[in-house]
């Protein structure tokens, strides 16, 4: 179904990491840790000035895969991963795109399953990765039929 996007990937996006939006979202997922959002303890800690939580990629734009469309709705998701080369700085800006990297279909008791394999990289500016995440969608019977038609 989705063979055809296999190593697509968006044009690159240039994300800033606010530090606005950084306390929001370390609000919103309950961690209050003062690296995060406290400038002096940033100062102090070994990284120098605040830095992101670790599934802040989460929230930032990565552009679209030309002709690449899924629905709102009737998706799963499956799996999420994050792995980081060094941590995501507050007020840096980074350049971030969005690959199509697998699709595979399998049986199961309500039908056949897709499973779409996407993944998420930050660089620098230098073109230096600062992380990739890695997730898994996926296409119930329901939704593989509607977007077959």
């Amino acid at each position: 179904m989705f063979q055809a996007y296999i190593r697509k990937r968006s044009a690159p996006v240039i994300n800033i990491v606010e530090k606005g939006a950084v306390k929001k979202f370390a609000e919103a997922i309950g961690d209050p840790h003062p690296i995060y959002v406290d400038e002096d303890a940033g100062k102090r800690s070994r990284y120098e000035g605040n830095i992101a939580p670790p599934t802040f990629p989460r929230v930032l734009e990565y552009g679209s895969v030309e002709g690449f469309h899924l629905p709102n709705v009737g998706l799963i998701h499956g799996e999420q991963s994050f792995r980081y080369e060094r941590p995501l700085r507050v007020g840096e800006s980074i350049r971030c795109h969005t690959e199509i990297k697998d699709y595979y279909e399998r049986n199961g008791t309500g039908g056949t399953l897709g499973f779409l394999v996407m993944e998420d990289v930050g660089e620098d500016m230098h073109g230096e990765r600062i992380f990739t995440s890695q997730a898994i969608v996926i296409i119930t019977e329901t939704v593989r039929k509607r977007l077959s038609k």
